[in-house]
């Protein structure tokens, strides 16, 4: 049955495609005259069309899984209608009163329209499966895999990621064959180098806060070049990165065997880093404030970019004149809920790595100018686009390093990370992670808009005066979460 009413569809799409190339044909003239001239050629089209469509199987495809050869299969078949139709014509009355260029309008406006449905009804199932089914957990483990080649299989590995992962893995970028590939996108994703470039893009990852804990080799192994099957090999020795190649899953040469329990001491140790949560999530989002917060938060945003765009212009061209393009600098941090967002910044330091690939120490990268910038804050004034687009708040947890979270209180990561917080008016760099995890959560219990008008201007003190750390407020936060030693539960 469904496959009679997808029958059906093509069959209207094609009768609307040959009255509407009459009507281009005539100058966007409409006439009844002329449909009814045109009958005979539109009967034959249709007689023309069924035993095509049936031969070539279009009813029989699932329209939101249409690929290339489904396209590929609908010009096959517009093409052989048009030209049986137009042989038909000929031989009964010699194409009486049917324009030699119609049968070419015709056919194009029956290619596009029977491909742009099915790219319709493909685009569709695409954005509905993007839509989240639950609600992430804050402690759900998160996995940075880095693909190695542009193919196929690159692209059908991206879209199961897409579909299936749940933001569970998440791709840092991919590695092509050829120098014309760098700095293009293969669906939403980068290609960040050359495959034999893997140590130097995992450097450059590394400097952005992007630590890669699987690598996706989409080639067979033998396709590689040695200098990047070398690349791979030094990367799982020193690194001690899974090194994942899909030919061998599916069969097509020798499966390498990791050791059985390889992934659930993967998934055990994850576990081990978090620990359950005591915050009520759905409370938390129903509160009066936070439900009004997104809102303030975008108003502020929006009059500080327009404010401030003289200073960050002048910022911009200080950094550039200082350190090199480019001026803004991103680290992939924890968002709300865990979910990795890019936290963008003014550069206050050149280049990690020395042209021998040897790290450099902080101290011997940072500049007067970005000391300043620091001391200032104004190395922060780029996270008003996170804000504007919904990755932060104006006040909130700052967003750390993954190295830098509690692993005992994850539960700071409950709202949207902030430009400033309570932990940073409280002590800022001077605390430890656990002080600040402390201090965030007690604010996360306590956000009201008296709150985040307090941290305001405790901010503007703290950018003056300097840091100074409250230990009456870090230990009124420890009381309220039962100790410095207390895990929520």
């Amino acid at each position: 049955m469904h496959c009679l009413v997808l029958l059906l569809i093509d069959l209207g799409l094609i009768a609307l495609s040959t009255a509407s190339a009459l009507v281009l044909r005539d100058n966007l003239e409409v006439s009844i005259d002329r449909f009814v001239q045109m009958g005979p050629y539109l009967v034959l089209t249709m007689a023309a069309a069924v035993p095509v469509l049936l031969v070539s199987g279009l009813n029989r495809t699932i329209w939101r899984f249409s690929c290339l050869a489904d396209y590929l299969r609908v010009a096959a078949a517009v093409t052989v209608t048009v030209l049986v139709t137009v042989s038909a014509g000929f031989i009964l009355n010699r194409l009486d009163g049917v324009a030699r260029s119609l049968p070419i309008i015709q056919g194009l406006l029956m290619a596009c329209t029977m491909t742009g449905v099915r790219i319709a009804m493909r685009l569709r199932y695409a954005m509905r499966a993007r839509v989240p089914g639950t609600r992430a957990s804050i402690c759900e483990a998160r996995e940075n895999v880095l693909v190695v080649g542009l193919n196929a299989t690159a692209e059908l590995f991206l879209r199961c990621v897409a579909e299936n992962a749940d933001g569970r893995v998440l791709v840092a970028g991919l590695l092509g064959g050829a120098e014309r590939h760098r700095r293009r996108l293969l669906g939403a994703y980068p290609v960040l180098g050359l495959a034999e470039q893997l140590e130097k893009v995992l450097r450059g990852l590394d400097v952005h806060g992007v630590r890669v804990d699987r690598i996706v080799v989409a080639k067979r192994l033998d396709r590689l070049s040695a200098a990047a099957r070398d690349a791979l090999l030094r990367v799982k020795s020193a690194r001690n990165i899974h090194i994942d190649v899909l030919s061998e899953r599916i069969g097509s040469g020798e499966p390498s065997r990791p050791k059985p329990d390889a992934c659930e001491e993967a998934a055990s140790a994850a576990r081990a880093r978090v620990a359950p949560v005591a915050l009520d999530l759905e409370h938390l989002a129903s509160r009066p404030y936070l439900r009004w917060k997104r809102l303030l938060d975008a108003a502020a945003a929006a009059v500080i970019a327009v404010a401030l765009a003289p200073l960050m212009l002048l910022v911009g061209l200080v950094v550039i004149l200082d350190g090199g393009y480019p001026p803004i600098f991103w680290q992939q941090r924890p968002g709300a809920l865990g979910r990795p967002i890019r936290v963008l910044k003014f550069r206050t330091m050149r280049a990690a790595y020395d042209q021998q690939g040897r790290h450099l120490a902080d101290d011997a990268r940072i500049s007067i100018v970005g000391r300043f910038l620091r001391r200032s804050r104004l190395d922060e004034l780029p996270q008003v686009y996170n804000i504007l687009i919904g990755q932060m708040s104006l006040v909130g947890p700052r967003p750390l390093l993954p190295t830098d979270q509690s692993p005992g209180l994850p539960a700071r990561l409950a709202i949207r990370p902030g430009l400033t917080g309570w932990a940073q008016v409280k002590g800022g760099r001077d605390l430890t992670v656990q002080d600040k995890a402390a201090l965030d959560i007690w604010y996360i219990k306590h956000a009201s808009f008296r709150l985040d008008l307090v941290i305001l201007l405790s901010t503007l003190r703290t950018i003056v005066f300097g840091e100074r750390v409250d230990r009456d407020a870090i230990r009124q936060a420890w009381r309220e979460l039962g100790g410095p030693d207390a895990q929520l539960r």
